[in-house]
């Protein structure tokens, strides 16, 4: 559907007045919220990540596009309430204890908003049992750790440790992610999963979840 495929476009030139208005042509002409949800919204995001992957555009690129979605997806929201269809799954988020960087953290909540994830995003410097506690309240599939200190990395082991000491390890999955991480140190400290950014996130937590 052409309307569609130019939503998509729009959102990959970052033109969030256009994205909102042919969303809203697009509830007007009774397209389902879903449809335009994923061939729309979640399509444009898609081509967004494999372009900044691929380093063919940079984090402001990434950063309006972004825009460009949240201004489709506050139309979509309450109509996929009302259809009462679920997001791909829930991810809590935040960058650990003593750590206030998160921008790495936040295009990661946009990459996994792209692709349908609801996310509860705790923000920075996140103590970690209020990742744990967050999880639980949310029912949240996966919890998601960022640190660009090498001195805070260690909070990511308390937040594993924490989900094995209540036993929620069936029910909640954790990915690290941030400068000095690495997949060696997530083995180590028993993380579900590692990942070095945005989009690898999204693989990843698709991966954990069963859903690639």
């Amino acid at each position: 559907m052409d309307l569609l495929k130019d939503i998509s476009n729009n959102l990959q030139r970052g033109d969030d007045e256009k994205v909102a208005a042919l969303t809203g042509q697009a509830i007007a002409a009774k397209v389902p919220p879903k449809q335009i949800l994923d061939d729309g919204l979640i399509a444009g995001m898609t081509v967004v990540g494999m372009k900044f992957k691929a380093h063919d555009i940079f984090l402001p690129d990434v950063l309006l596009a972004a825009k460009a979605m949240y201004a489709g997806l506050n139309l979509l929201k309450p109509l996929l309430v009302k259809e009462d269809i679920p997001a791909v799954g829930k991810v809590v988020l935040g960058s650990v204890e003593g750590d206030l960087h998160d921008i790495g953290k936040n295009l990661v909540g946009i990459m996994l908003k792209g692709a349908g994830f609801e996310i509860i995003d705790l923000g920075n410097d996140v103590p970690p049992e209020r990742f744990v506690d967050a999880a639980v309240k949310e029912n949240a599939s996966v919890i998601g750790m960022s640190a660009l200190l090498t001195t805070t990395m260690s909070n990511m082991k308390k937040v594993v440790d924490m989900v094995n000491e209540r036993g929620l390890t069936d029910k909640i999955k954790t990915i690290v992610g941030g400068a000095p991480v690495t997949s060696e140190y997530a083995g180590e400290i028993g993380a579900d999963a590692y990942a070095f950014d945005g989009i690898s996130a999204v693989d990843r937590i698709k991966q954990l979840l069963g859903l690639s």
